[in-house]
Formats: C-alpha cells, sequence, structure tokens
C-alpha cells in the first residue's frame, strides 16, 4: 500500500506544477491554500440543506473551477502555456448573469448588514471573506508573477456571488438581515 506521506516537505519546501520546488512560505502556496480553504467551505455548505438544493450544481461547478485556478496559479506563468488545465474565456459573464439572477429576487441593499441568519446565509458569508482573502492573496502573487486577469476578476465576482446568495437564503426564509448601519449616501438624503 502506498504512504500518504513523502516526507518531501519536511523541511518547508514543495512542489508546484512543473516540478520546481519552492518555499512553503512562497505567495503562491498561500494564494493556493487560501483558494483550497474556500473549496473546503463550499464542500461544507454543499453538505448543508442548501434550500431545494437548487444550487447544488452551481457549487459544485465553482468547486471544479478553483481546483482548475489552483493549478493555474501552482505555475509560473512563463509555463502556464503547458498546463492543460484551461478556465472558460466567459467566466466572469457567466458568474456575473447568476449575480444578477439571483439579485433580481432580493430587496436592493440599503445597509451594511451582519453576517448570520440562518446556518446557510452564515456559511454564504463564510465563503464570502474566504474569497475576498484568496483574492488578495492572489493580487499579492501577481506582483511577483502574472495572474491571468480572468482569475482576479473572477475571485471579485465570486464574493459578491457569494454574498448576493447569502442575501437571498435569507429573504427566502424569511429571516430579516440585521443592519449594522444604512449606507452614508442614503443617510444624506433624509
Amino acid at each position: 500500500m502506498a504512504k500518504i506521506y513523502t516526507r518531501t516537505g519536511d523541511k518547508g519546501i514543495t512542489a508546484i506544477h512543473g516540478g520546481e520546488r519552492v518555499p512553503k512560505t512562497d505567495i503562491r502556496i498561500e494564494a493556493n491554500g487560501c483558494i483550497d480553504e474556500l473549496n473546503v467551505a463550499i464542500g461544507f455548505l454543499r453538505s448543508m440543506p442548501v434550500r431545494n438544493h437548487q444550487w447544488q450544481p452551481l457549487l459544485r461547478e465553482i468547486q471544479l473551477t478553483l481546483m482548475t485556478i489552483m493549478s493555474l496559479v501552482a505555475t509560473r506563468s512563463e509555463k502556464r502555456s503547458a498546463n492543460p488545465n484551461i478556465l472558460p474565456e466567459d467566466i466572469v459573464e457567466k458568474t456575473e448573469s447568476v449575480i444578477d439572477k439571483i439579485n433580481a429576487e432580493c430587496t436592493p441593499p440599503d445597509s451594511f448588514i451582519l453576517p448570520g441568519g440562518t446556518p446557510v446565509a452564515t456559511q454564504l458569508h463564510q465563503c464570502r471573506v474566504l474569497a475576498r482573502r484568496a483574492e488578495r492573496r492572489l493580487w499579492s502573487l501577481n506582483e511577483q508573477d502574472a495572474v491571468p486577469e480572468k482569475i482576479l476578476c473572477y475571485f471579485n465576482r465570486l464574493s459578491d456571488l457569494f454574498f448576493i446568495m447569502a442575501r437571498w437564503e435569507l429573504h427566502h426564509s424569511y429571516c430579516q438581515e440585521e443592519v449594522w448601519k444604512e449606507f452614508g449616501y442614503k443617510r444624506k438624503l433624509r
């Protein structure tokens, strides 16, 4: 039986796509670790009683997309063309379309809200903040080695998607959003 451990990382070094070895503190490894955390949080969300499981296909598709992104992030930009994993060209537009569809079923946001309300909404907010952290790490990596623009844009949209999904969940659970503060422009209009 093959062993799960290799001992090759015991000195703080790990392999990236293409066989190169880098420190485990490398920003590329940190970025992929954040994406992996998001993927696990989505997996947990999928295990919850998501309303009628209508989002199961969408959440699974996001998880598969994150796996592709992790492969691309693990590949230095000069070697990325040799990576067989490819993202759809319209990934950002497709995500925006889903956001718009879900958003059309919610009241317009007018306040900063507290995450929570239902377990599913709370987990969606957890996914939102993990997407934002991964996005920040990807931008840090981008300062050292170019990250494809559609990956950076996708993560920006992904956090918006989880936000609107959380709002939808509360709205359709007849659970009131807890308001922290109204948006500044709304207060000025009064």
